[in-house]
C-alpha cells in the first residue's frame, strides 16, 4: 500500500490511524468508509449501480481521496464494472 497524504474535509491532516487495518475484517478506517457510502448511494439509488464519479463527491465529503486512488480501491474491495 503507498503512502498518500490524505486531508480531512475541514483541511487538516487524516489522523495516522486512518490507514492502519482493523483487526476484525482486515479493513482501514478509510476503506469502511468508502464501502459504507457506497451502500446509502445504493439505497438511495434504488440497488441501481452507483457511478465511480458520484462516489467519490460523496466519499470527498468525509476525506480527500483522488479519483485513481478510489478507482483502486474499489478493485481491492472487488468492485466490479457493468
Amino acid at each position: 500500500m503507498k503512502t498518500r497524504n490524505r486531508r480531512a474535509p475541514g483541511g487538516g491532516r487524516a489522523h495516522p490511524n486512518d490507514t492502519i487495518p482493523d483487526v476484525r475484517d482486515g479493513l482501514t478506517r478509510e476503506e469502511r468508509t468508502v464501502l459504507y457510502v457506497l451502500h446509502q448511494t445504493q439505497k438511495e439509488r434504488g440497488d441501481r449501480n452507483v457511478p465511480t464519479v458520484m462516489l467519490w463527491g460523496r466519499v470527498c465529503e468525509h476525506f480527500y481521496i483522488s479519483p485513481e486512488d478510489l478507482s483502486e480501491m474499489l478493485a481491492r474491495l472487488g468492485a466490479r464494472k457493468y
